[in-house]
């Protein structure tokens, strides 16, 4: 029976990982691959999830923790599309936050569901200016030591790199941090692309198309370090109604509320690793991504018209104390609706990540025979 293909796509918060997958999705599908995704946060509610489904892929989530935290449930997630029809392959998107999955998650794979599956190599999506920050210190950045602890640790698990956003940055920009990174994980297959754009894509598919081995690196893991890098940072996830007094063109409201909020995080001194939010209309979807940095609110709209009621899905990831973040959200979601919007939050967490506990983790490569 033939394996369907698991490919996993690492990296940090804001790396791009959504966009690379959905693009990924559509060219697979393109090509007549019959593709799903899992999708994966510390609680549900997650933007990336109706951002998939709103373009038509079949996708599901696990929430309430990593895939190293949920493994079982993971594993179940794919069997279920499995079920659901014969499937080519799997893009899974694991939390941005968190490391370890090549002893916590590819080795498990490999020796618990290795009739079932091919496992891709391990790739780990890199932001430039958050390289920068944790490969070159003391370049200035937001976040604490521990934070960029979990950076690195990702980067030496990973079976290869891909330097994302190329769009977004000269090339006397990313050909140095290109050069950093071989230097410093010589062994590691670098490729240079833009999700945005399709720079580079025909590199990325032919790369993840081809039999490779996976999970060939299995780093030791700081615990303590870890657990404090991820309870440094502030979760929120939030739905909330809309409804304005007439019919409105929804995209002013989400930069308004994007930069509200970006403007409240800078007055707190508190470093953004990635906001998104989806807003959806009977007329169609929008969304919004902000990350740190000088760069402002980005927004791409699907809307096909004004409405009078919109329901928006929000998620930030913050260094800053949960109960505060909520705070400086709430405040921003009402400079956003200027007292002429009907606002009803639906539910709203905020919390810090508990401490990972891996169902499984593995300290040998797992050697797979033909």
């Amino acid at each position: 029976m033939q394996k369907t293909r698991l490919i996993l796509v690492g990296g940090f918060l804001g790396s791009g990982k959504t966009t690379l997958l959905r693009r990924t999705a559509g060219e697979l599908l393109a090509r007549g691959q019959r593709v799903a995704l899992i999708t994966n946060d510390q609680a549900p509610g997650l933007v990336d999830t109706a951002f998939l489904k709103q373009a038509g892929l079949a996708v599901s989530e696990v929430s309430g923790g990593c895939f190293c935290c949920r493994f079982d449930q993971f594993v179940a997630r794919a069997q279920e599309h499995l079920a659901q029809g014969q499937v080519d392959v799997i893009l899974g998107e694991p939390v941005g936050s968190c490391t370890d999955l090549s002893a916590t998650v590819l080795q498990p794979l490999k020796d618990l569901c290795g009739s079932q599956f091919q496992l891709a190599p391990f790739v780990v999506l890199v932001d430039p200016p958050r390289a920068r920050e944790a490969l070159s210190p003391p370049a200035p950045g937001g976040f604490p030591e521990n934070v960029y602890y979990i950076f690195r640790k990702q980067l030496e698990e990973a079976d290869a790199i891909v330097l994302n956003k190329a769009d977004a940055y000269p090339d006397a920009e990313v050909r140095p941090l290109a050069a950093l990174l071989r230097r410093e994980f010589p062994t590691k297959p670098l490729l240079v692309i833009s999700a945005l754009t399709g720079v580079g894509l025909d590199a990325w598919l032919t790369f993840i198309g081809k039999p490779k081995p996976a999970g060939l690196h299995i780093p030791e893991i700081d615990y303590d370090l870890y657990a404090e890098g991820e309870a440094a940072l502030g979760w929120l996830n939030a739905r909330v109604d809309i409804t304005a007094p007439l019919t409105t063109h929804w995209a002013p409201f989400c930069r308004k509320l994007l930069q509200h909020f970006r403007e409240s995080l800078a007055e707190a001194k508190a470093e953004i690793a990635h906001i998104k939010l989806f807003l959806s209309t009977p007329l169609g979807s929008l969304t919004g991504n902000l990350t740190g940095g000088a760069s402002g609110p980005v927004i791409q709209s699907g809307l096909q018209g004004p409405s009078q009621n919109a329901s928006l899905l929000i998620n930030a990831r913050v260094h800053m104390l949960p109960e505060a973040l909520r705070v400086a959200f709430e405040r921003s979601l009402l400079e956003a609706g200027g007292g002429d919007l009907e606002i009803r939050v639906r539910s709203l967490e905020s919390f810090s990540p508990a401490r990972p506990q891996p169902t499984h983790r593995y300290t040998r490569v797992v050697e797979l025979t033909a």
